[in-house]
């Protein structure tokens, strides 16, 4: 099986690593020639996953045509935000009259406007492909190291076979489950970035454990209750596309999304931490695109809309916790377990 993976940050980058140690047949195609042409001379990705050595056996290619011409399955390792650009490109340089092509999303947000999922931006971006995506909570540098990690690839098409390329992407150092709630594994995927700032902003002002665990709990609960509104099933959001990756985002050292929170509980400005930014949190712009999915569908998200009103409403941190913390009293409410 021939894979390609497009996007060279440092999750692709780490990803391609990890197949190319399995023997596999990988291809990275990074989305600039010059970062291409800086890969293959110094065998380091420095901007993005500095001080790990890309051996021989990773083929770097500069041409997307060229990087996908034998490839069984595309990985898409891109920001949420550029993944409908990428893809008008992959589309470009398929080889003409190939049959449908598999496209895996590493992405983990909802596109500004349409609210449209990964998978879903894919889908119409390149008509009659097969599309699925790949989460889990993934620290790039551990992957790129062989550090253990469990991730889950989800498809809702048959025709995709996912359990064969379940079989050719798993490892002794990564274990890869499959399943067919790909709207579950996305929205679990985009959700926890949001709550990761949350918990980020509960760091920088110093909280405590105590507030980071209720937040962390009541996360997964609203977490549950927005996916399935959407029309995901509960259980996967107790999964590791769900609570697993929320938990390590939340409380990862590695975390942009909870370091960009703790930088403005700090008391930084969220515009211009993002305008001084070199790599992206993806969710920031999630926050927005949730936040106008959830007013549009009616979904009650108090967490969310408090991080919504942090990020582009000018609220401060404290006053956001002030908020949620005086809300009506109530019986706790624990979203449904899997039976």
């Amino acid at each position: 099986m021939n894979f390609a993976v497009v996007g060279a940050g440092a999750w692709g980058t780490a990803f391609a690593l990890h197949l190319a140690r399995l023997g596999r047949n990988v291809v990275l195609a990074p989305r600039r020639r010059e970062h291409a042409a800086a890969l293959s001379a110094l065998h380091e990705n420095t901007d993005y996953l500095p001080g790990v050595t890309l051996g021989p056996e990773l083929r770097i290619e500069p041409e997307l045509p060229g990087a996908l011409e034998a490839a069984d399955v595309i990985f898409l390792a891109c920001p949420a935000q550029a993944l409908r650009d990428t893809c008008g490109r992959i589309r470009a340089a398929l080889p003409t009259g190939r049959g449908p092509v598999r496209m895996v999303s590493l992405a983990k947000g909802l596109e500004l406007g349409t609210h449209l999922r990964p998978s879903e931006v894919m889908a119409a971006a390149v008509p009659g492909s097969l599309v699925g995506g790949l989460s889990g909570p993934t620290n790039a540098a551990e992957i790129a190291r062989g550090l253990p990690a469990a991730m889950v690839l989800a498809t809702a098409e048959a025709e995709f076979h996912a359990g064969e390329v379940q079989a050719a992407i798993s490892s002794t150092t990564l274990r890869v489950y499959t399943s067919d709630d790909l709207a579950g594994l996305e929205f679990g995927g985009a959700l926890k970035n949001i709550y990761a700032i949350a918990a980020g902003c509960a760091e920088g002002l110093g909280l405590g454990d105590n507030a980071r665990a209720a937040l962390l709990t009541r996360a997964l609960t609203e977490m549950v209750r927005v996916g399935a509104a959407l029309g995901a099933r509960p259980e996967t959001f107790y999964g590791l596309s769900g609570f697993g990756d929320l938990v390590a985002t939340c409380h990862g050292g590695w975390s942009r999304n909870r370091e960009f929170g703790q930088l403005i509980g700090e008391g930084a400005s969220a515009a211009e931490l993002i305008a001084s930014r070199k790599t992206v949190v993806e969710g920031y712009k999630t926050t927005k695109s949730f936040a106008g999915l959830c007013d549009a569908k009616g979904i009650d998200a108090p967490i969310l809309r408090e991080v919504y009103a942090v990020l582009f409403a000018g609220l401060r941190p404290a006053d956001a916790l002030a908020r949620l913390m005086t809300r009506g009293l109530k019986q706790e409410s624990i979203a449904a377990a899997p039976g």
